[in-house]
C-alpha cells in the first residue's frame, strides 16, 4: 500500500483509524475506540473513529483536527513539515520521540 504521509510524517495508510474508515469496518471502529480511550485516558466512541487521511478531503479524526503540527504546515502552505527548514522544530519534535519513524518518512520525502 502506498504511504499517506500526514503533515507530520505519519503515515496515515497505517493508521487505524483510517483502515476503519475505507473499510467501513464498525468491530475495528469499536476496537480502536476501546484501545485508544485506555491509552490516551480520553474516552473516545466508535463514531470518533473516521478519517479520510490529514492531507484528504473529507472528515479527520477529532485530534487530527486539532493537531498544531497540522496547523503549523497549513499556516506555512506547507503540504508536510518536510518543506520546512525548522524541521525538527519545538512544535514537532515531542511527536519523533515517541514515533521516530514519522521523522524518517518527512526526510524521505525532501
Amino acid at each position: 500500500m502506498k504511504k499517506l504521509i500526514s503533515a507530520c510524517g505519519i503515515d496515515c495508510s497505517k493508521c487505524e483509524a483510517y483502515i476503519a474508515t475505507i473499510n467501513d469496518d464498525n468491530d475495528l471502529r469499536q476496537n480502536v475506540a476501546v484501545e485508544w480511550s485506555k491509552r490516551y485516558q480520553h474516552q473516545m466512541s466508535h463514531a470518533e473513529i473516521n478519517c479520510n487521511a490529514c492531507q484528504s478531503e473529507g472528515i479527520k479524526f477529532s485530534w487530527c483536527a486539532k493537531c498544531p503540527i497540522r496547523a503549523c504546515a497549513t499556516a506555512k502552505g506547507y503540504r508536510t513539515c518536510a518543506e520546512c527548514s525548522d524541521l525538527p522544530c519545538d512544535t514537532n519534535k515531542f511527536l519523533y520521540e515517541v514515533a521516530p519513524e514519522a521523522l524518517a518518512n518527512l526526510k524521505e520525502l525532501m
